[in-house]
């Protein structure tokens, strides 16, 4: 279960969101914290083909899925022009190694089957129906395939100080631990490995695809 969408949401003061997103301190925390965690709980991909959603500017998750878990290819999929842009221009060194194109990770282009593993960071809670993410997510898995999410949970991003400086959408329906849980198992995943902390406000997931 998500939250209670009948709660008035917090308004936004001052949209702050790509400050945060695409800077130096959101990639150190994804390199030194985050993949670390999801490598710990779901292991590594090695020689795999993967996808990122949300890459957002600096691509530092798709060089994550290659540098840390050993991918041998990393799609991803990015839902503004100027990001995709910005994204292929920082990952270029990568070569034929990572791919960026826009797209829409409620509705993927990719056939059945495709991935190894989905990898999504911070990516739920700005999505207007994140549970549609997640049944996506696990239909371009492949059997045996791993979704490995990290989250900012339904405790801190609707709260008053969050979102006065950080848009988010308005429905008041953001996951909780327990709702993406219940997500990924509705979607036809196994969860493996969940480590929720900060008082609930963060938490990393792994399911695998049966």
């Amino acid at each position: 279960m998500g939250n209670d969408s009948s709660r008035p949401v917090p308004p936004t003061l001052v949209d702050a969101n790509r400050l945060w997103v695409d800077s130096r301190v959101r990639a150190l925390v994804q390199r030194r914290v985050e993949a670390p965690v999801l490598l710990r709980l779901g292991g590594p991909v090695p020689g795999g083909r993967v996808l990122e959603l949300g890459t957002g500017r600096r691509g530092t998750g798709l060089r994550l899925a290659l540098e840390v878990f050993g991918a041998a290819h990393a799609d991803g999929v990015e839902q503004y022009d100027a990001s995709v842009a910005a994204c292929r221009e920082a990952v270029r060194d990568l070569g034929a190694r990572a791919d960026v194109q826009r797209g829409d990770a409620t509705a993927l282009t990719a056939p059945d089957g495709s991935y190894d593993a989905v990898f999504g960071y911070h990516v739920l809670h700005h999505a207007d129906s994140w549970r549609d993410v997640v049944r996506e997510s696990a239909r371009v898995l492949r059997p045996g395939g791993r979704l490995y999410s990290c989250e900012m949970t339904a405790r801190i991003v609707d709260s008053h100080p969050l979102r006065a400086v950080s848009r988010h959408p308005a429905d008041g329906d953001r996951p909780t631990p327990e709702g993406l849980a219940a997500a990924c198992r509705a979607a036809g995943l196994t969860v493996t490995a969940q480590d929720t902390r900060l008082a609930g406000c963060w938490t990393a997931l792994v399911a695998t695809r049966p």
